[in-house]
């Protein structure tokens, strides 16, 4: 195999290598997760989350295969397997569980908002650690979209009647997802 001479060390490769493979296991396992939800939602949400749903799995899917093939750039292999997934995602899998509409949302919230905090983290890593800005740069635009995907589903739940300058009526009150 031909040295790869991209002014990274074989150690800082490496290093952004692990944190790309986690972020793929993270992103794989939210992929399964929101098709699951889009395949078994009901109630009078259904029509808009499904088609949600569908959208943002469909942006994961284009995410999923932009991380593997960022690895395969920096010389690694990505990880490619449910077991290696789950051994290596922060996020977790609720098997045999099936929420209400409003739960589902709320987990997937909670999951891409983990997502966040956890490409936040490899984005500093990978340009402060390991000297890779293109990687950093490259996660900062996936955080984002993630950040997008949350605030979507977090406008869902936190649905409240405003006023026309867009503040909440006196007396209300408005009680954060995950507090």
């Amino acid at each position: 195999m031909p040295r790869i001479n991209i002014g990274l060390t074989e150690e800082q490769r490496q290093g952004v290598i692990n944190l790309l493979n986690q972020d793929l296991a993270d992103a794989y396992l939210l992929l399964v997760k929101t098709k699951k939800y889009h395949w078994d939602v009901v109630g009078p949400q259904f029509r808009s989350l499904h088609q949600l749903w569908e959208e943002h799995y469909e942006k994961l899917t284009l995410n999923i295969d932009a991380l593997a093939e960022r690895v395969r750039a920096l010389g690694g292999y990505p990880v490619g397997t449910m077991e290696g997934f789950l051994k290596i995602a922060t996020l977790k899998e609720h098997a045999g569980d099936v929420p209400t509409a409003t739960g589902m949302v709320a987990n997937l919230v909670e999951d891409h908002e983990q997502v966040i905090r956890n490409l936040r983290e490899h984005v500093d890593q990978s340009g402060e650690e390991f000297h890779d800005q293109g990687t950093a740069d490259f996660l900062t635009g996936l955080m984002e979209e993630h950040e997008e995907m949350a605030w979507m589903l977090r406008s869902f739940i936190e649905g409240q009647a405003l006023e026309p300058n867009g503040r909440q009526p006196a007396g209300e009150t408005q009680t954060p997802v995950g507090v």
